[in-house]
C-alpha cells in the first residue's frame, strides 16, 4: 500500500491529543509485571510495540513473539531471565538480525539460562529456569544499546543481590537510563549512580496508579509542520515540562527554526517566533530518535545541518544512515558522513546534511520504520509525496494519518 498526501496551504492550526509514550509506557509494564501487585496505568500507549508487550506479558503458553518491536524483545529477554519454566521469545525477520549478545551474555553472568536457537547471538531465544545469585556485579560497554542498560536495570530490584553495574567508556543515550532510573524511583525503588557505576540494592517496587505522559519523539512530526508552515497555531496535549523523555529537548531544539514552544495546563502551543538560522549544529547522542526528525526539517528549509551522535541509528528498526541518505536523495538533499579528518582531536563522527528539498512526486520508502514514514510525511507541505508501507506507524503512532487529516492534509491510498 501506498499513501499519496498533499496540503492546499502551508497552514498549520488544530488541537492534537498525542499518543502516550511508547518508551514509558514499556517501562511501566514491565515494573507493574515486576511489582507483583497489579495497578492502574492510565494513557498507555497504543503503539504495537506496547499493544505488543501486554499481551506477552499475559500470554501463558507457546512462543512468544514481539514482531518488530525491539524494546519489547529487550525488556522481555531479561523479564523471562527471572521467571520459572521455559520460553522461547522469537521476532520478525529483521528483530534476527539485530544483535542481543550483549544483553544474553550479561544475564547468563547473573545465572540465567538463555540459549540462542539459531545464529549465535541473535534472536529467537529458549529461556529457562534461572539459578540466580551467583553473581550481581557486571560491566557492560556503555555505547552498547540504553535499552540493554535499561533492562538490566529494571529486574535489579529483584535480584537478591540486586545490581552493582559499571559502564565502561561513554554512555550513550544517558537520558534513556535516567528515564529508567526515573521511574524505578517514582515506584519506590532507589538507586546510587556515582562516575560510571550504577547501584541498585534488593528491594520491593510499590504499586501506584500512574499517568504516562504523551510521546515527545512523536511531537517531533509536528515540530516538522510548524517549521514548514506559513503559519502555525497548534496545541500538542499531553506534553509536561518536566518529563523523563530525552526528546524533550525538541522545545529548545526547534527555536532554531524560529519555533517557541509555550506550556499549559493541557501540554504545549506552538507558534512562530522568529526566523530559522542560516545552520543548525546538534549532538543527538542524548536524543537518538529525532535525528531523523531534523535532517528533514533541514532539508525542507534548505539549512545546512551538522549532525553527530549517531552511533545507534544503523541498528534500529532499519539502518537510518543508509534510509536516510537514499530517500533525502530523491528530492536532491545529500546526508553524508564527512571524513575523519574533519574531526581529527575528536572520536565523533560527522554527518552533514546539504541542499533544499525540490519534489517531484517523490515516492518515500520507508524500510519498515515508522520513523521513516513520519518524518518525511510533513514534505507535502511543499507539493504531493507518496509514502510506501504507510502502516509501519503502528509501532509507535497508530493515529498519526488521521492526525495529519484533522491539520488539513489529504491522503488517499494511491
Amino acid at each position: 500500500m501506498t499513501y499519496s498526501i498533499s496540503k492546499a496551504d502551508r497552514n498549520i492550526k488544530g488541537t492534537i491529543s498525542l499518543n502516550g509514550s511508547k518508551s514509558i509506557s514499556n517501562r511501566a509494564l514491565i515494573i507493574r509485571a515486576l511489582c507483583g501487585t497489579d495497578f492502574s496505568i492510565e494513557h498507555l500507549s497504543t503503539s504495537k510495540d506496547t499493544v505488543t508487550m501486554q499481551k506477552l506479558l499475559a500470554q501463558k503458553e507457546g512462543p512468544l513473539d514481539t514482531g518488530h518491536a525491539g524494546t519489547t524483545f529487550r525488556f522481555m529477554t531479561a523479564f523471562l531471565a527471572l521467571q520459572a519454566g521455559e520460553q522461547i521469545l522469537t521476532g520478525s525477520a529483521r528483530m534476527k538480525q539485530r544483535p542481543i549478545g550483549v544483553l544474553v551474555d550479561a544475564l547468563r553472568e547473573l545465572g540465567a539460562s538463555i540459549d540462542y536457537l539459531e545464529q549465535e547471538g541473535y534472536p529467537p531465544l529458549k529461556i529457562k529456569s534461572p539459578n540466580i545469585g551467583k553473581q550481581h556485579r557486571l560491566k557492560i560497554a556503555a555505547g552498547t544499546s540504553s535499552q540493554f542498560i535499561s533492562a538490566l536495570l529494571l529486574i535489579a530490584p529483584n535480584l537478591p543481590e540486586g545490581l552493582e553495574l559499571e559502564l565502561e567508556g561513554k554512555i550513550v543515550s544517558r537520558p534513556y537510563i535516567e528515564m529508567t532510573l526515573g521511574l524505578m524511583e517514582h515506584f519506590g525503588v532507589k538507586h546510587q549512580w556515582a562516575d560510571q557505576v550504577i547501584k541498585i540494592a534488593p528491594q520491593k517496587y510499590q504499586a501506584e496508579s500512574f499517568k504516562v505522559e504523551a510521546d515527545w519523539s512523536a511531537a517531533s512530526y509536528h515540530y516538522i509542520l510548524a517549521a514548514f508552515s506559513d503559519q502555525v497555531d497548534l496545541q500538542l496535549d499531553g506534553l509536561w515540562k518536566n518529563s523523563w523523555q530525552g526528546d524533550a529537548i525538541l522545545a529548545k531544539i526547534m527555536t532554531r527554526f524560529g519555533i517557541q514552544t509555550s506550556y499549559n495546563e493541557k501540554g504545549i502551543h506552538l507558534s512562530k517566533a522568529g526566523e530559522s538560522r542560516p545552520a543548525f549544529e546538534w549532538d543527538f547522542i542524548r536524543c537518538p530518535d529525532i535525528a531523523q526528525s531534523l535532517a528533514v526539517v533541514c532539508g525542507g528549509l534548505g539549512i545546512s545541518g551538522l549532525f553527530t551522535g549517531l552511533e545507534t541509528l544503523s541498528i534500529k528498526e532499519t539502518d537510518r544512515i543508509a534510509a536516510l541518505k537514499a530517500e533525502l536523495n530523491k528530492v536532491n538533499v545529500s546526508f553524508a558522513k564527512l571524513p575523519k579528518h574533519f574531526s581529527k582531536k575528536s572520536e565523533q563522527e560527522y554527518f552533514v546534511v546539504e541542499g533544499k528539498a525540490a519534489l517531484d512526486t517523490p515516492t518515500f520508502a520507508t524500510y519498515q520504520d515508522h520513523r521513516m514514514a513520519m518524518a518525511f510525511a510533513p514534505l507535502a507541505m511543499f507539493g504531493l509525496v507518496n509514502i510506501e508501507e504507510p502502516e509501519v506507524v503502528v509501532k509507535s503512532y497508530p493515529g498519526y494519518w488521521e492526525d495529519l487529516k484533522k491539520l488539513g492534509f489529504e491522503i488517499i491510498e494511491a
